[in-house]
């Protein structure tokens, strides 16, 4: 047994997913440089966290791609079949889904997560809303291969991934997600996806330093989990949010960085930083039309049609599964 397995041997974690974030922190904050995985971001005060974010002025993606499905919501309808099942990767607030439901006759609803009880909570209020819908929660990661509810089998399948998620992924990993995404939802399916654009770079960078700190929050909010869950010791202060264009990857790095030499200590295992050191939590992939065809026809699929705003900010895409 190797020192970090006896660590978790010895912590009596509570629960299933409390040793899965121990495991995934000692072996992420082993490496080098040090990681740790943005999943991890979305306890509740996380969440909470990235939807204040969401409402700051600096932050486009979400209110632009809102405007896309509001305005856009007619020509979607005309793609998706009638008495389709829509299946939402990673299900959060019902906001971007209800705009779907009012303009396309769909017969069922798969909201799928990893917390089965947001999901029951979420569909409970879909529920009241939208009475003659078939809504059938899916608890698993969507990030790898779940069953789909048997009373949808017989329907055409929808995917629905909307919001920037795609671009946290590394590309091969966004590749193998789509991937597995078709073969979930099976031959002549469609998916829906939303991708940030490429654009200036100053944009991007007030997006993700905004000014009233709160994306500071919730990067240094993982510290937080860390402590309370894991019985760390991360003194907050001594680190400080930095976000950075990487423009050969065509990507935002989130990083969290040591002010100071310190020593943090979790689960057992001890962590020495130096003064500049980083911790990298996320990145955030941004695409040209081109580039996010050209990923889709990767994982067989075929980009039907594209939609953006008109100062070309962000886009929705209608995939369609490739024979």
């Amino acid at each position: 047994m190797n020192v970090h397995a006896s660590a978790l041997a010895e912590a009596h974690l509570p629960d299933e997913q409390t040793t899965a974030f121990a495991r995934d922190a000692i072996e992420d904050l082993s490496q080098q440089p040090k990681r740790l995985s943005p999943k991890y971001f979305y306890d509740a005060a996380g969440s909470e966290l990235f939807e204040a974010i969401t409402r700051l002025p600096e932050y486009y993606p979400t209110r632009t791609e809102l405007a896309i499905l509001k305005e856009r919501g007619s020509e979607i309808a005309r793609i998706v079949p009638e008495h389709a099942a829509l299946v939402e990767f990673g299900a959060g607030a019902t906001t971007k889904v209800r705009l779907l439901l009012n303009h396309c006759k769909l017969a069922a609803y798969v909201p799928v997560d990893i917390s089965g009880d947001f999901l029951k909570a979420q569909a409970s209020g879909l529920k009241r809303d939208f009475p003659a819908l078939g809504i059938y929660p899916v608890a698993a990661d969507f990030t790898t291969p779940f069953e789909l509810p048997r009373v949808v089998a017989s329907m055409p399948k929808v995917g629905f991934f909307p919001g920037s998620t795609i671009g946290n992924f590394e590309p091969q990993e966004a590749q193998a997600f789509l991937k597995s995404a078709r073969e979930i939802l099976g031959r002549g399916a469609l998916m829906i996806i939303g991708a940030d654009l490429e654009k200036d770079e100053r944009v991007l960078y007030d997006a993700y330093n905004d000014a009233a700190g709160v994306t500071a929050r919730f990067n240094l909010n993982v510290l937080v989990r860390i402590n309370r869950e894991l019985g760390g010791n991360f003194d907050l202060s001594a680190f400080t949010h930095r976000a950075i264009y990487n423009r050969e990857r065509h990507r935002i790095e989130m990083h969290l960085i040591s002010k100071k030499s310190q020593t943090v200590r979790m689960v057992g295992t001890t962590f020495s930083f130096r003064p500049g050191e980083s911790i990298h939590t996320e990145n955030s992939y941004k695409y040209s039309l081109a580039r996010f065809a050209a990923l889709a026809r990767g994982a067989g699929w075929r980009v039907r049609e594209s939609w953006t705003d008109a100062a070309k900010m962000f886009s929705v895409h209608a995939l369609e599964a490739a024979e």
